[in-house]
């Protein structure tokens, strides 16, 4: 059976939509609303069509598909730069110690500061995986597609990556995080009703409302602070493959639900920097070679899948044939390889 990260199409908008659905409340960058998953597939459409050579504010979604049956079970999301059209909004934590030598006594506590200091860098997400796929090992194939794309397209992504992952909701689908701070200030407004309005409208109605003075944690609640920096219940896996990339989820949080907003240096990204560019020179079907993470295509002809790879002595590198169809390639093209 083969699979294949693939750019989306405007006929996947139906899968798309169940895929929203299955994916539950808090997951922005898959809003429930139909009108806003149409325009994210034209938004990119459009940028997979674009011959563009800077980080322009682009938005590329994939999925990941059953080659042999077209079934779709994944997708996922690249932007080439967040902030434009609206503030990147996060929580800065910083550290206060505050001592009193007439009492003898030293508070410690943490600060939360809202920002946008992630304005201008790119950002991975709406990495979504279907049930009968998890487990699988298919996740690592979804994520890991990301970079290699970026790596493919380097041009078009700027020097930083950011990624949000979804923070940790109670059995009702309930922040206690947004409970504690941003839900005070938007008129009884829900944490699920705050995230829809987000995924269609942006962020402007954050800048409205939102308290901008620093925060103290230990006036929350202790369930909000169990919330904080705690991926959902469906984003642990998540989050380890972003640290096995290099990315840090510290100093940083989502200001809705407290999850963790990680960050790396792109250059620094392992897939980013360890894939090595290679050219089919033929197709060997013999079993040598090591199977490895491959991708092929740059834009619209982009595609991510696994296949067997050997590298002779005079650099000369061959696919079988499953994977050079799997991923469209022809003796004369170039592609990225990696260690699975």
């Amino acid at each position: 059976m083969s699979f294949r990260v693939r750019p989306a199409r405007s006929e996947d908008l139906g899968t798309l939509r169940e895929m929203a659905r299955e994916a539950g409340r808090g997951f922005t960058n898959l809003p429930w609303d139909e009108d806003a998953l149409k325009d994210k597939l034209t938004r990119s459409a459009k940028a997979f069509a674009s011959e563009e050579e800077a980080p322009g504010g682009d938005l590329f979604v994939f999925m990941l598909e059953n080659a042999d049956t077209r079934t779709l079970i994944g997708t996922c999301q690249v932007f080439t730069r967040v902030g434009r059209e609206h503030p990147f909004y996060s929580y800065r934590i910083t550290r206060l110690t505050k001592s009193s030598p007439g009492l003898a006594r030293k508070f410690d506590t943490e600060v939360l500061t809202l920002c946008t200091d992630f304005n201008n860098c790119s950002e991975v997400g709406g990495l979504f995986l279907r049930d009968p796929a998890r487990g699988s090992g298919l996740g690592v194939l979804l994520a890991r597609s990301r970079y290699l794309f970026i790596r493919r397209n380097r041009a078009r992504f700027t020097g930083k990556v950011v990624s949000e992952l979804r923070g940790w909701l109670d059995e009702n689908g309930g922040s206690p995080f947004w409970d504690a701070i941003a839900g005070r200030f938007f008129g009884g407004m829900s944490f699920q009703d705050a995230d829809a309005y987000n995924a269609v409208h942006g962020t402007q109605f954050i800048a409205d409302l939102m308290p901008t003075a620093p925060i103290y944690t230990a006036m929350l609640s202790k369930e909000a602070l169990k919330a904080m920096r705690s991926p959902h219940q469906t984003g642990v896996a998540a989050k380890k493959l972003l640290e096995r990339e290099g990315f840090s989820g510290e100093g940083y949080v989502d200001i809705f639900d407290g999850g963790p907003t990680m960050f790396a240096t792109t250059d620094n990204i392992r897939t980013v920097r360890e894939a090595t560019e290679l050219t089919l020179a033929g197709i060997d079907d013999s079993g040598a070679g090591t199977e490895m993470l491959l991708a092929g295509g740059r834009l619209a002809d982009f595609a991510s899948g696994y296949g067997r790879v050997a590298v002779g002595a005079d650099g000369a590198a061959t696919l079988d044939s499953a994977a050079a169809a799997l991923l469209g390639l022809a003796p004369g093209d170039s592609f990225l390889a990696i260690d699975r």
